[in-house]
C-alpha cells in the first residue's frame, strides 16, 4: 500500500498492545482508525488518546468470535467513515496444556477467537473494501508459534498455523482485487496476551485453580513476556512492512535459526520420499 492517507482502517483487539500501537502507527500516516475490542469501554479510551494525538479514531465493542458483531461493527464503520480499506485482525488468546488434558470447550473457545475471528473478519470486510474499487489491506496477527509449535501450545499454535496458512490461501485469492496481504509472525511482544487463558471457558467458576496459572509454561510467557519488544516498536514495524508489501512479517532476528531448522527438517524427509523408488513418476 504506497500511502494510508485518507484511508480508514478496522482493528480488532485494538484497545492495547499491538492492536493499539498498529493503530497509531496507521493513524500518524493519515489514517483513519477504528478500534474494535470486546472491551468497549477500553476501546472508547483508547480511541479518545488516539484523538487527544491528532488522530481521527473511534471505537466499537466487538466479539470477534461472533460474526453478528463482527457485523454490527463493519456497519457502524461504514456509518462513521463511509469506506474501510484495511483490516487488521489481531485479537486473540492464549492456551497452554497438556496434550490429553484439555477441555475440549477449552479448544472451542481459541478456535472461535484465534482462527475464527481472523476468518469473520476476512469474510466480512472483503466484499466492503471490493466494492469501492480503491484497492485495500488485510493483515492477520499469527505468531512464531505459527510456525515453530513447542510443548504445551496445541491450541495456541494450531491456531496460529491456520491464521498463517490461511492468509498464504487468500493472499492469491485477492491479487486481482489489488488487495494485499500480510501474516504478522512476532515472538515474545510486550502484551496481555498471557492473561487472556484465564477467560477460558473451563475456568468459569473455578477462581482456585492456581495450578493452571502457575504452570511452567505460563511462568516462562510472563518472564518472557516482560523482557520482549516494545508493542510500538512493532507498530511502526507492520505499518513499515505494509507499506512494502511483505507478505510474512518477522520481528526476531534471533529466532531465525528454528524457523531454518524446521525447514531443514522438511527438506530431509522430503528427500526419503523422493529417493524411494515406490513414488517414482514413469516417464511417458
Amino acid at each position: 500500500m504506497n500511502s494510508f492517507r485518507d484511508r480508514t482502517a478496522f482493528i480488532t483487539g485494538g484497545a492495547g498492545g499491538i492492536g493499539l500501537s498498529v493503530a497509531r502507527s496507521l493513524g500518524k500516516r493519515g489514517a483513519a482508525v477504528m478500534l474494535a475490542d470486546l472491551d468497549g469501554e477500553a476501546a472508547a479510551r483508547a480511541a479518545a488518546t488516539l484523538s487527544d494525538e491528532g488522530i481521527v479514531a473511534a471505537s466499537v465493542g466487538c466479539d470477534v468470535a461472533d460474526a453478528s458483531a463482527v457485523e454490527n461493527a463493519a456497519r457502524e464503520t461504514l456509518q462513521r467513515f463511509g469506506k474501510v480499506h484495511i483490516v487488521v485482525n489481531n485479537a486473540g488468546v492464549s492456551l497452554d496444556g497438556k496434550t490429553g488434558e484439555i477441555p475440549l470447550e477449552d479448544w472451542r473457545w481459541i478456535v472461535d477467537i484465534n482462527l475464527m475471528g481472523v476468518v469473520n473478519g476476512v469474510e466480512i470486510f472483503t466484499p466492503l473494501i471490493r466494492s469501492h474499487g480503491e484497492g485495500g489491506y488485510i493483515v492477520n496477527t499469527a505468531s512464531i508459534a505459527g510456525l515453530w509449535p513447542t510443548a504445551r501450545s496445541g491450541p495456541y499454535t494450531a491456531t496460529k498455523f491456520a491464521v498463517v496458512g490461511y492468509s498464504e490461501a487468500i493472499r492469491h485469492d485477492l491479487e486481482d482485487d489489488n488487495i494485499g496481504v500480510s501474516v504478522v509472525c512476532p515472538g515474545w511482544v510486550r502484551t496481555g496476551i498471557h492473561e487472556t487463558s484465564e477467560r477460558r471457558p473451563s475456568r468459569h467458576g473455578s477462581p482456585a485453580d492456581t495450578e493452571h496459572t502457575q504452570s511452567d509454561a505460563m511462568r516462562m510467557a510472563e518472564r518472557e513476556i516482560g523482557r520482549g519488544l516494545d508493542p510500538a516498536v512493532v507498530g511502526e514495524w507492520i505499518a513499515d512492512s505494509m507499506a512494502a508489501r511483505r507478505f510474512y512479517i518477522f520481528t526476531h532476528p534471533d529466532m531465525a535459526g528454528v524457523i531454518m531448522s524446521r525447514a531443514r527438517a522438511m527438506r530431509v524427509d522430503y528427500a526419503a520420499c523422493m529417493d524411494d523408488p515406490r513414488f517414482a513418476r514413469e516417464e511417458q
